[in-house]
């Protein structure tokens, strides 16, 4: 790539979507954004730069964060958060939500849906539980695309066996030609919307459980501190927040703290009790 271009699309990136991008990744520049180039009728990716650099046309920079982001997502991803909210945090919120019956959760950079979809699962086996209960579940990305394929619940075999427990394909899934989709229950259950992560949240409104798993990997560390800012004024003061199990807060905030290691499950620091409490007597590996 030309000198310059790199620089310029890393810098691009950073400010309008938090993503860093280093040397040794710069591959994916030719890999992702050639494809960007062709379909907005550019011969190759310099010469889409240089129009960008001239005129910022927004619906080019939106393509190109589009496609840089990674959206990688599948059915119960890594197990133990789906765990924790079915036998320990969703009895929390009955019992403490019990005078309004009602309770939200946030699935933040959602991708095509596999994490607010695989909540709402076990939520809809919890019907019997819930009567009379408002649940909330709000599933927001920066793609507009990946959002589109969410709300559709359209999947793959590839994606249904990345994950999903066959009885509840059985159960949730209709077979489609090659695909398989979510039947219309569970896709009214989610409400898909366009965030950028780096943007003001307070609209979205307050939260009792915030997942926010495999995504702080990609910032730098100025972002990852303006990130948790964020999702922390958000987060009702004896929420929950679910975090990767690669990711931390330590060095970032002190607002938020670690309920118990290697669970990547936390609370606001200054609030001694919180639905989470039920964690600190159970151990669960990571």
């Amino acid at each position: 790539m030309a000198s310059g271009y790199f620089e310029y699309l890393r810098d691009l990136l950073i400010e309008r979507s938090g993503l860093v991008l280093t040397p040794d990744k710069s591959y994916l520049i030719e890999t992702r954004l050639m494809p960007v180039a062709l379909s907005m009728g550019y011969q190759n990716i310099e010469e889409m730069v240089q129009v960008l650099k001239s005129s910022r046309n927004e619906t080019l920079v939106t393509a190109i964060c589009e496609a840089m982001n990674t959206h990688e997502s599948l059915f119960f991803r890594d197990q133990v958060p789906f765990d924790l909210f079915k036998t320990l945090i969703l009895p929390q919120l009955l019992k403490r939500r019990a005078d309004k019956r009602h309770f939200r959760i946030w699935c933040a950079a959602c991708s095509t849906g596999q994490e607010p979809y695989s909540l709402a699962m076990v939520l809809k086996a919890a019907t019997a539980k819930l009567k009379g209960w408002k649940t909330e579940i709000i599933a927001t990305d920066i793609s507009h695309s990946v959002l589109a394929r969410a709300r559709k619940g359209l999947f793959s075999q590839f994606e249904i066996q990345r994950g999903l427990p066959v009885q509840m394909l059985v159960k949730h899934f209709s077979h489609i030609g090659e695909h398989w989709q979510l039947n219309q229950d569970i896709r009214d259950m989610v409400d898909f919307r366009h965030y950028n992560l780096l943007t003001e949240p307070k609209l979205l409104g307050m939260f009792d459980m915030i997942l926010c798993r495999n995504v702080l990997i990609y910032f730098n560390v100025e972002t990852k501190t303006q990130v948790l800012s964020s999702i922390g004024s958000v987060l009702r003061d004896d929420g929950v927040l679910f975090l990767g199990s690669a990711e931390s807060t330590m060095g970032l905030t002190d607002k938020l703290w670690p309920v118990e290691a290697g669970c990547g499950v936390y609370r606001h620091s200054h609030i001694t009790s919180c639905i989470a409490d039920a964690l600190e007597t159970k151990h669960f590996g990571a």
